[in-house]
């Protein structure tokens, strides 16, 4: 995850303080002077590490606190003293321009070279054509020998529509004909990929007023490196003097440099910070908001950021459809649950799953991708091993006939052991379908005798039913709105994904937990 050494650093001085017996004004400076070396050694400027524990320490005055204030009372005070203003730091207080659809959104990309812009327009193109916008894209970056193929290759792998010309050299009369053209053809979301240099330039500045003059984008977006710390500042204010760009994405977040330098930088330039590049991927483009990922940096989790990437894998997903037909009647299948584990891993590596899910960070620990990933694998290679008579059954007839399970076993070159821990997962995963199955139709029939009641009160109700069941968001700060999550988990078929997980990963009855053969 972005920061996880800084995000390590300040739970544990959070953590420490939680575990004092006396909690006094001592402690909690301390608790103070460990977040604030954390931010430093992550590169976070001085002025506003400094003026951070300035507020810090005056919304918790110990001095103005009632007498006989519980400890419990005052740890809840300081960890949300220490979550709002970690938010402050990173937020910029200004909205980002909101693509809309039914019409052309032309976005323009600007940036120093080798800060991965070719392949983060992409990385949008994708991402806003997953969310059914048309979306293309136009290579108007004339000066780097390869920038035409390179945006060629990705375009094509991402199959988004791109312009572009070999022999045309002026980058505004470029990027002015593949608007034009995209324009005629009814595209919503047309990002226009720009020259980078090497240094800040007067040539550079220059080609992009001509270019934005020739194509007058909606928005305009600077790509930042992640890795160059505290020059992030110096970096985005001479951009923003000459292109005014009014959205950043930050790349390489992924490396293991501080990173802190370009978030908190770029925020106090007050431009909004959209997305993230944590990966070489299509698919490594994270959204950024300020609560969410300082809530994943404290280990509480995005639960708004998990749901809407399964939502989008279940978008793409063929046998989704009808697993989430067998879900609503209360089936679950091996097939199901192998369309689950595949879609899991479409959701990216074990840490980034971890970082959204409160809780499981903490459960992970120790555990690699590397290893999160082959657990995984081997309960697909041993669903790929079973016929399309075993798939689609509950399993019953594998346990009832053992030697299909030691050919399956041969077959995906595990264990027998292996295939008994994917039937016990299974089991476990049948027995929440089945209750999901009941809960819904009961949720049915109670919409059924409450229609034309208030929706408001019925979703308060839900909220508060959550929370006492100790659903996850209560008494961590920034929590989600539960009823909302509850009611998107329950139209996708997500809760038994989410639980999936939980139990592979958070030391449940975990499959493919035996060593095997391996593959």
């Amino acid at each position: 995850m972005v920061l996880s050494d800084l995000g390590r650093r300040i739970n544990a001085a959070v953590s420490n303080l939680n575990r004092e017996p006396n909690l006094d004004e001592k402690a909690f400076e301390s608790m103070v002077k460990e977040i604030c070396s954390a931010l430093l050694s992550a590169d976070v400027n001085v002025r506003l590490v400094k003026n951070m524990r300035k507020s810090i320490q005056s919304a918790v005055n110990f001095k103005d606190l009632p007498p006989h204030t519980s400890s419990n009372t005052k740890k809840r005070l300081i960890q949300q003293a220490v979550f709002d203003h970690l938010v402050q730091l990173v937020d910029p207080h200004a909205e980002p321009y909101k693509p809309k659809k039914g019409r052309s959104n032309v976005i323009m990309f600007v940036g120093l070279q080798g800060a991965g812009k070719t392949t983060t327009c992409t990385k949008l193109a994708r991402h806003y054509a997953q969310r059914g916008f048309k979306a293309c894209l136009v290579c108007a970056d004339t000066f780097r020998a390869g920038a035409y193929d390179q945006l060629k290759q990705n375009a094509t792998k991402a199959k988004i529509p791109y312009y572009g010309s070999l022999t045309q050299t002026d980058p505004a009369v470029v990027a002015a004909e593949g608007v034009a053209r995209f324009k005629k053809e009814k595209f919503e979301i047309i990002i226009v990929d720009t020259s980078g240099r090497h240094r800040q330039e007067a040539d550079l500045f220059a080609e992009m007023v001509q270019v934005q003059n020739a194509i007058k984008p909606d928005q305009t977006i600077m790509v930042l490196d992640g890795t160059i710390g505290q020059a992030a500042e110096a970096q985005s204010a001479a951009f923003k003097q000459t292109a005014d760009f009014g959205a950043i994405i930050i790349t390489k977040t992924d490396g293991g440099a501080a990173g802190g330098g370009a978030i908190s930088a770029v925020a106090a330039t007050h431009t909004p910070i959209i997305f993230l590049g944590t990966g070489e991927h299509m698919m490594d483009l994270e959204r950024f908001a300020p609560k969410p990922f300082i809530s994943k940096l404290l280990g509480y989790g995005d639960m708004t950021g998990l749901i809407e990437q399964i939502q989008t894998i279940t978008r793409e997903s063929a046998g989704m459809k009808e697993t989430q037909k067998h879900l609503a009647e209360g089936i679950f299948t091996l097939r199901d649950m192998k369309e689950q584990i595949q879609n899991i891993m479409k959701l990216g590596p074990v840490s980034k799953l971890g970082a959204m899910i409160p809780g499981l960070g903490n459960m992970m620990q120790g555990m690699s991708d590397e290893d999160g990933n082959e657990k995984l694998k081997r309960m697909i290679y041993i669903f790929d091993s079973m016929t399309a008579k075993e798939l689609d059954s509950d399993g019953k007839v594998l346990v009832s006939q053992p030697t299909r399970l030691t050919r399956i076993a041969c077959g995906s070159g595990t264990s027998v052991r292996d295939v008994e821990e994917v039937l016990t997962q299974h089991r476990v995963m049948s027995g929440l379908a089945k209750n999901m199955g009941a809960q819904r139709k009961n949720m049915q029939r109670a919409q059924s005798m409450m229609q034309g009641g208030n929706k408001q009160q019925q979703m308060a109700a839900m909220q508060k039913r959550m929370q006492s069941m100790g659903g996850m968001g209560r008494g961590m700060p920034g929590g989600g709105d539960m009823g909302k999550m509850m009611e998107m988990l329950q139209s996708m078929g997500g809760g038994n994904m989410m639980s999936q997980m939980g139990n592979m990963f958070g030391g449940g009855a975990g499959a493919g937990g035996g060593r095997g053969r391996g593959r």
